[in-house]
């Protein structure tokens, strides 16, 4: 048939079993290739070109996690925190807000699309996150990114062959988040930059989106009943995003520009607002009967999936697919992942409710298939079936358990003296990973929609610091909140994957408690090397089972997460980096609490312990030390320290709130000071009897640096148990004493110091 061929592998060897599939760039292995021949010995026949694509998409590893999903069961699944709302296996999380309300999250990664295309991918990442949360019904609400980069002034004659510079992959992927997000009309309240010659051959483009639901019009990603009827709205399909799920399962080599290039999705952000309110109108009028958006794998995965979530089959059409240009293969509408396209499935008698609706937003929308008790996927094309396939083997048909190696580090402390505390503060807080990152933030709109409490700049305007989380209040008749974070350390999951995966929780928890909220939800995107080298996954399972004894401890759930394996080229893998999104929630959006200190003559104190724990720190980095002990994690101590901190918030005794992380207690006072304007006169004599560098910069976890009112002190020492370090002050200096130690700076200094690291 003219645009479709039989591939011949019934009687295939190994060798050319493994050079169809490096030939078509499928990105399967010879062992899969040999369960695909024996599938079709016994179907009697050879597979069209079609019929291999599907299972290169459905058996990539950015699929189906055939190496993720058996850790991933045994770790961060398995975590006991009741929910009465918990949806992981679709695509996104689906949790409670209140009586009537859900609230969705959803965290993918958009890696290998950035680094070829910094902005196009960087875009349709962003596109696609809004999707999955539209897809389960949902309202988006706010985006969140966490990006990952090598250093800005890496020199260009280390730049390994096929790679671009970290500074043109930041300012892309910068602009294509701004533009997509801003398109839309959906805020960026949170994220993190993150800069290290480790992500210079592979940079790291992690997403998030929360969205809200009403509980009576959540969708699923699948299908309803036989007769159902598919129809395809939004975007066409063309040549962009082929290969793209096999593209992510692959390290990135010199050849990637050119020979992967195609695989990046082109995104087209202005129909996408319509495309969102026209889901959403035929959901919430119960037209739909499933909804699921077109990601990885494209028409062959969610034609496929649907089918089978519902225990059924289906037929695709697919000359009735709308295109972007004339001349393309089957194959190729089949697998293509163009943008801005959703899938829906609806009963025959809505069908044309759904068409007019589609066209009133001007959204192109079409039948393309219908659904039957076959337990098959089919695609027929000019009037002949062209793939036939059984839907239980195309979905369920790859799962490793690949050995994997962990190489514990034997961690000790190195003896050296304290260096001029006078020149390391300013270099410290001139750091690419602790200075500001308001040239980035303030290229998204964060406001948009009128939801956002607290942006993720907070204090005086043209004074603002960083905040530890965002808040926002989705309903309009409720005081209710959403309190968002996104959080990791690769300097800590590189140095100790599991203690560096423990304290990307503990962050978390941290960073929403210092908001007034109250931990809730958790989502993860699992950024790592190639999973068949048994180090690279030995590093993934350590983290899996660090977040899971933090995650299990404090009772918060995984109700989302992504794994994106192959981030690796040839200048090695990159970091761990087991990036979180974090959901709090906020009993009264009124009584949530900025960074940015508030009066002169408050009392500042410091709530949790201070130890030697400086492994993976940024003070070490700066020093060239890799050595030290990595901060560990004490749930009892957080959990109990957590509620009493609460609590003061509730009371109104706390006036600003800062958690300690990278950097120690020197960058939370500094950034305190910046928002307020305003100067600290710092105490460290009550704290244990360590070193003053140590005190200053310890990134152990569990502290939280508060502001008192000054009228409620004596209710604040009551309500929590803190050791008092320090008072606000008019002048803007910051003045730290300890046993032997008297520092002065101006705090006009330090924000110039801080303001330029960027």
């Amino acid at each position: 048939m003219e645009g479709v061929y039989e591939i011949k592998i019934l009687n295939a060897s190994n060798r050319d079993l493994l050079k169809i599939s490096q030939d078509r760039s499928l990105g399967l292995s010879v062992r899969e290739m040999l369960r695909i021949q024996g599938y079709f010995k016994k179907e009697g026949r050879n597979p069209t070109d079609i019929e291999l694509e599907a299972f290169a998409q459905s058996w990539s590893e950015h699929s189906c996690y055939k190496t993720s999903k058996p850790i991933l069961e045994r770790t961060v699944f398995r975590i006991n925190a009741p929910q009465n709302i918990c949806v992981i296996s679709e695509d996104a999380g689906v949790v409670d807000f209140n009586e009537d309300y859900a609230y969705v999250v959803a965290l993918e990664s958009h890696n290998h699309p950035s680094a070829l295309d910094p902005y196009g991918g960087a875009a349709t990442g962003v596109g696609g996150i809004l999707r999955d949360v539209v897809c389960m019904g949902a309202q988006p609400l706010a985006l969140t990114d966490s990006l990952f980069f090598g250093p800005l002034d890496y020199p260009e004659d280390k730049i390994p062959a096929g790679v671009k510079h970290p500074n043109f992959l930041f300012r892309g992927v910068v602009s294509g988040i701004a533009d997509y997000g801003n398109r839309v009309g959906i805020p960026t309240v949170s994220g993190m930059v993150y800069f290290d010659k480790g992500y210079v051959g592979n940079c790291l483009v992690n997403v998030g989106c929360i969205g809200m639901v009403k509980k009576d019009r959540i969708a699923r990603s699948r299908v309803g009943n036989s007769g159902d009827v598919y129809i395809m709205a939004g975007g066409k399909t063309g040549r962009d995003g082929i290969h793209g799920v096999t593209f992510a399962s692959a390290e990135l080599d010199e050849k990637s520009e050119e020979r992967d290039i195609p695989a990046v999705q082109l995104g087209y952000a202005i129909m996408k607002e319509p495309l969102i309110h026209a889901c959403l109108e035929v959901n919430e009028k119960g037209l739909l009967t499933g909804m699921k958006d077109f990601g990885g794998g494209g028409l062959s995965c969610v034609a496929s999936e649907m089918a089978h979530a519902g225990g059924k089959g289906a037929r695709i059409n697919l000359d009735r697919v709308m295109l972007k240009a004339d001349g393309l293969a089957p194959w190729e509408i089949w697998v293509s992942e163009s943008q801005e396209r959703m899938m829906l499935s609806v009963k025959p008698e809505n069908v044309d409710r759904v068409l007019e609706i589609f066209d009133f937003w001007d959204v192109p929308a079409v039948c393309v298939g219908d659904v039957n008790d076959t337990q098959r996927i089919r695609a027929d094309y000019r009037g002949k079936t062209v793939l036939d396939l059984n839907l239980n083997f195309l979905i369920k048909g790859a799962r490793y358990e690949r050995e994997y190696k962990i190489v514990e580090k034997e961690e000790r402390e190195e003896t050296f003296s304290m260096p001029d505390l006078n020149k390391i503060i300013p270099e410290i807080l001139n750091s690419r990973q602790i200075g500001s990152r308001e040239s980035v933030i303030r290229r998204y709109d964060h406001e948009v929609r009128g939801n956002t409490i607290l942006s993720p700049m907070q204090g005086l305007i043209n004074k603002q610091s960083h905040g530890d989380s965002s808040v926002i209040k989705p309903l309009r008749d409720s005081y209710r909140g959403l309190a968002i974070t996104t959080d990791v350390n690769p300097g800590l999951s590189g140095f100790n994957p599991y203690w560096g995966a423990a304290s990307a929780v503990e962050e978390v928890v941290r960073n929403l408690v210092a908001v007034n909220s109250t931990p809730h939800s958790l989502a993860d995107c699992l950024n790592f090397g190639n999973p068949e080298k048994p180090e690279r996954l030995g590093e993934f399972v350590r983290c899996c089972e660090g977040l899971h004894f933090a995650a299990n401890s404090f009772g918060i759930p995984f109700v989302s997460g992504n794994v994106s394996f192959y981030n690796e080229s040839s200048g090695g893998a990159i970091k761990p980096t087991p990036t979180l999104l974090g959901v709090g929630i906020v009993r009264d959006v009124r009584k949530a609490v900025s960074s940015d200190l508030k009066k002169g003559g408050n009392p500042v104190y410091l709530i949790g312990g201070t130890m030697k724990e400086l492994g993976g720190s940024e003070y070490y980095r700066i020093l060239g030390l890799n050595a030290g002990i990595s901060p560990k994690v004490n749930p009892e101590w957080t959990k109990k320290n957590m509620r009493s901190l609460l609590k003061a918030m509730d009371l109104s005794l706390v006036r600003s709130c800062h958690d300690l992380s990278n950097g120690g207690l020197l960058v939370a006072m500094t950034e305190m000071a910046f928002g307020g304007d305003l100067g600290l006169e710092m105490d460290l004599t009550s704290l244990p009897d360590l070193r003053t560098d140590i005190k200053l910069f310890s990134e152990s976890n569990g502290r939280w640096l508060v502001e008192v009112d000054a009228k409620k002190e004596e209710e604040f020492r009551s309500v929590v148990s803190a050791n008092k370090v320090g008072t606000v002050t008019k002048e803007k200096e910051i003045r730290i004493s300890d046993t032997k130690t008297r520092l002065t700076f101006e705090l006009d200094e330090l924000r110039r110091r801080w303001n330029s690291a960027i």
